[in-house]
């Protein structure tokens, strides 16, 4: 069974970092495109930074551009997202992905993990 594990969110002061971390128990790890989604109280998931298998293209949401990076680790079966200068609306439940294929910033996504909370206060 494929389990996708979150960590590293949690409460912090706007203009603060935090380093998400997605573990995956997937046995061809390098051939998923990693995703990093969002999802606000109220508000419907959105896709935020994604990675290719090879670490060649990343994407990103135009709003978080400049201050988050997603890099993967293909030796660990880990993916992170670096996150700085945050902003209250970045609070949400944030989401990691696992998709066959190439790297999409759609919801379509093979395999999905729990979520780990991200607050951000003013």
């Amino acid at each position: 069974q494929v389990q996708l594990v979150e960590s590293g969110g949690g409460l912090v002061q706007a203009g603060g970092s935090l380093r998400l971390s997605c573990a995956a128990s997937l046995l061809t790890f390098s051939r998923y495109s990693m995703g990093w989604f969002r999802q606000a109280p109220g508000k419907e998931r959105e896709f935020v930074a994604a990675i290719s298998g090879n670490s060649a293209s990343t994407y990103y949401k135009d709003s978080v551009k400049g201050r988050c990076t997603i890099s993967r680790d293909n030796a660990k079966n880990t993916v992170y997202l670096q996150m700085n200068s945050l902003k209250p609306e970045d609070t949400a439940v944030y989401y990691c992905a696992a998709r066959w294929g190439v790297a999409v910033t759609t919801l379509t996504y093979n395999y999905w993990g729990q979520g780990t909370q991200v607050t951000v206060s003013s």
